[in-house]
């Protein structure tokens, strides 16, 4: 939640945006703002045409917007996104501050972005950039956060004059002393999960397994072998017993020793503070004992200082009252002995089982409780698992759990565990919800999002879509399906496995984008049958010429009936129309034969039904590809000349001069073998390619790579033969995704179009294949051409590509 507090104080919640009406430029695309923020990294501040909701999100926003993030990647770089893509991205540039409130400022005009730091404005200026296609129509701030909460107070929005300085004078700060418990607000905001810690445990009998007895009453206090362990040398008291006599040591001063340990703080008398230092030193926690030492040398320095009664307050100077760190950040615990009892099992009080496999770990309750509250509730309710030394755990996957204990002890993530985005990391994202480690789920949801791609949206969504907590990854995929639908149903099947709410949020998503309605209607079909391979609509209808659609879809007949209806059937060829009217798909399935009915009624006189909506139904889609059409042979409507104007943004120049693309042959490159002429647009005499003997075969090839960045649906080629009369007669023309597993997009057997030098000629690609997006593409002779001197010799001077790009 996003909550106002006093004096102007406020916490945005992870992934969400804090909006108010007075956060908004005088002046379209003119204005600063300034404020304050305390966060541990990614101070986001969002600039838009309009205001969003509290549940925006940056990263899901269509619409054009400025973005800038103070303490990017974990607080290592500043970022500055246009519409979603970044284009400032620098290391080191006015980072955030965890400790205490800072002030900064953020000035647009006209597309010129300034950041500073400091209460005034226009001053301590740490980075510039000026945007050459401006946003001048930017007029709302909004105050948002990446994975952490950020605190933000004195926020203040300010009109832009030529005399910028003098504008401090109109901001309301108020100085930051320190004093104020804003950090604490800020845990209040976070949720009752931040609150829980290992303070919670502190002189508690749940889960304690050893207990000091202390001062002449001899009073009993609890303790956990393991935190002792991780804060000093405990090793000769804790091995093999669960009393500690310490008859000489007041319980205030042992209060305040395993205070210091339980949460970074405590207090002390003055008087005490000698023999606080004393049992600090016998067990070696270090830390309070320097700062016992410290405090005592400052006493001696000044005597007016001393004064018995007063209590002394110590805090350990890596802690941060309040901010909700990750355990065991913040505590005097070593990280290092932490993990190794995690590794040698040393003062374990539980053995993990996971059904079907040995002993996983020996393991702590303390430490999964102090993570967990499902683990705590399992070791505290009078559970079987209360009273027991063994968990026994089924349907958890081994690996994704092995991975969770690694970072209830840690606190961090490992890399190894953020790069297997498929499997593992999907399955600590789900074991992270089960077990209700939040700290955890928060980090997995982040790289996931970081992660995202085309190729492993679909897997990620099928995992995630039951899941409620996961609820920003869900839209966030859903709409990133929506955005590459031709990319997502062609390049794996993976989106069958989809459930049918999901599937149906993803047609009926208003950023769907797609090249054709047919491309829709084919993954529809495709999610209904549950194919295992890619094909179109004409094959199912083969299909169904001896089967019913009952048995086709099985349990997903009826759904077809609630997708098909998405399909806007007016928006398809007349001719595919009177072909899908005819269908065995139209003859079986009423609700097909409606729908292609009214659009075919509608293409002839305009008649449609009236309670349909139209303005939906008849409507275009977007596509998320550039429609580049062949004319005719040699127009300046292909791929390549497209791309030898850097995408439509200046004159052409040879893409393969300006690295837009390349190209390569199968012979080295020479005089007359030159990549660049394919897409100079002049006429060559003499171009051609020489075999490469690969497994004791001739190899023949021009290949084209768009880049990493780039794919095409490839529907039209052209070839230009060079001055020779080596005519090509048997060759392929293919796709591929990576350069080494290629498929025919074409093939050529025997074709006598080329029969003149000089000659232009172009070739459609049709049927499926014309609906793949590739990223390689490449001409490969299969047989000797006309020329008898050198058969083997590839020639021609021109190749241009036509289809949908991106």
């Amino acid at each position: 939640m996003i909550e106002k507090q006093h004096k102007k104080f406020l916490t945005v919640a992870p992934f969400e945006c804090a909006w108010r009406n007075d956060l908004r430029f005088r002046e379209a695309g003119r204005g600063c703002v300034a404020f304050e923020a305390f966060a541990l990294n990614d101070v986001t501040v969002v600039f838009r045409e309009h205001v969003g909701s509290q549940h925006y999100h940056y990263k899901r926003d269509n619409s054009p917007h400025y973005t800038v993030i103070i303490g990017s990647h974990r607080n290592r770089r500043l970022k500055i996104e246009v519409d979603g893509n970044t284009v400032v991205d620098v290391a080191g540039i006015g980072l955030c501050c965890s400790s205490a409130f800072q002030s900064y400022w953020i000035s647009i005009y006209d597309g010129l972005i300034s950041i500073g730091k400091g209460r005034y404005p226009f001053q301590n200026l740490v980075f510039q950039w000026l945007d050459s296609n401006p946003n001048c129509s930017v007029q709302y701030v909004g105050l948002s956060s990446w994975d952490k909460h950020v605190g933000y107070r004195n926020v203040n929005v300010l009109p832009l004059t030529q005399n910028h300085i003098s504008l401090w004078t109109n901001v309301d700060c108020g100085e930051y002393d320190g004093k104020e418990d804003c950090e604490e607000a800020m845990e209040n905001e976070s949720g009752n999960y931040e609150n829980w810690g290992l303070g919670n445990f502190l002189e508690s009998w749940e889960l304690s397994d050893i207990v000091f007895v202390v001062g002449e009453e001899e009073i009993a206090v609890p303790a956990h072998k393991v935190i002792l362990g991780a804060s000093g040398n405990f090793s000769s008291s804790l091995f093999n017993q669960d009393v500690i006599q310490l008859l000489d040591v007041s319980y205030p001063v042992l209060h305040a020793f395993l205070q210091y340990i339980y949460t970074g703080h405590t207090k002390v008398l003055e008087s005490q503070l000698s023999s606080l230092r004393t049992l600090s030193l016998k067990y070696e926690v270090t830390p309070l004992v320097k700062q016992c030492e410290e405090i005592t040398e400052r006493f001696k320095l000044n005597k007016k200082l001393f004064d018995s009664g007063n209590n002394v307050e110590i805090s350990y100077r890596g802690s941060k009252p309040q901010c909700g760190t990750a355990f065991p950040s913040g505590l005097p615990l070593s990280m290092q002995r932490l993990i190794q009892f995690h590794v040698t099992g040393e003062y374990s009080d539980v053995d993990i089982y996971i059904g079907g496999h040995d002993l996983v770990a020996p393991s702590h309750k303390i430490i999964l409780a102090l993570w967990s509250i499902p683990f705590f509730k399992m070791f505290t309710n009078g559970m079987s698992e209360s009273i027991s030394s063994k968990v026994l755990l089924q349907d958890v996957p081994l690996e994704a759990f092995k991975a969770m204990l690694e970072f209830l002890y840690c606190g961090e993530l490992g890399s190894e565990d953020t790069t297997d985005i498929g499997t593992l990391l999907i399955q600590l994202l789900l074991l992270a919800d089960q077990f209700g480690v939040t700290l955890l789920h928060q980090e997995c949801c982040k790289t996931l999002l970081e992660c995202l791609s085309e190729d492993t949206v679909c897997p990620i969504l099928q995992a995630i879509s039951s899941v409620p907590s996961c609820k920003l990854i869900e839209e966030t995929c859903v709409r990133k399906l929506a955005m590459h639908f031709d990319y997502c149903t062609t390049s794996s099947m993976d989106f069958v496995l989809l459930d049918e709410a999901s599937f149906s949020n993803i047609l009926k998503h208003p950023d769907l984008t797609v090249t054709s309605e047919e491309r829709v209607l084919n993954a529809i079909l495709l999610w209904c049958l549950q194919a295992k391979e890619l094909y179109g609509w004409d094959v199912v209808d083969e299909t169904m010429l001896n089967l019913m659609p009952e048995h086709l879809f099985g349990e997903r007949f009826h759904s077809a009936s609630l997708l098909l209806p998405l399909v806007r059937f007016p928006l398809l060829p007349y001719a595919l129309l009177k072909k899908l009217e005819r269908s065995n798909l139209s003859k079986k399935i009423p609700t097909f034969e409606y729908l292609v009915k009214e659009a075919i009624s509608y293409l002839e006189f305009g008649l449609a039904d009236p309670q349909g909506d139209q303005n939906a139904r008849f409507q275009h889609r977007r596509s998320s590809f550039k429609e580049l059409q062949y004319i005719c042979d040699g127009d300046s409507n292909g791929v390549l000349y497209f791309a030898g104007t850097s995408y439509g943004e200046h004159q052409w120049v040879n893409p393969v001069l300006s690295k837009r693309i390349s190209i390569s042959a199968s012979s080295p490159v020479s005089r007359y073998t030159d990549p660049k002429v394919l897409v100079s647009r002049t006429y060559q005499g003499t171009s051609f390619t020489g075999p490469r003997i690969e497994d004791g075969r001739n190899n023949v090839w021009w290949m084209i790579d768009f880049g990493q960045d780039h794919q095409l649906m490839c529907n039209y080629y052209s070839l230009r033969q060079d001055g020779s009369r080596a005519y090509i007669r048997c060759w392929n023309f293919q796709g591929s995704l990576d350069g080494k597993t290629w498929t025919d997009l074409r093939v050529h057997e025997n074709d006598t179009t080329m029969c003149k030098p000089g000659q232009f000629a172009s070739w459609p690609i049709v049927g499926p294949s014309a609906l793949l997006p590739f990223r390689f593409f490449r001409v490969v002779l299969t047989a000797p051409t006309t020329d008898e001197s050198n058969p083997w010799n590839f020639c021609i001077c021109f190749l241009e590509l036509y289809g949908f790009f991106r």
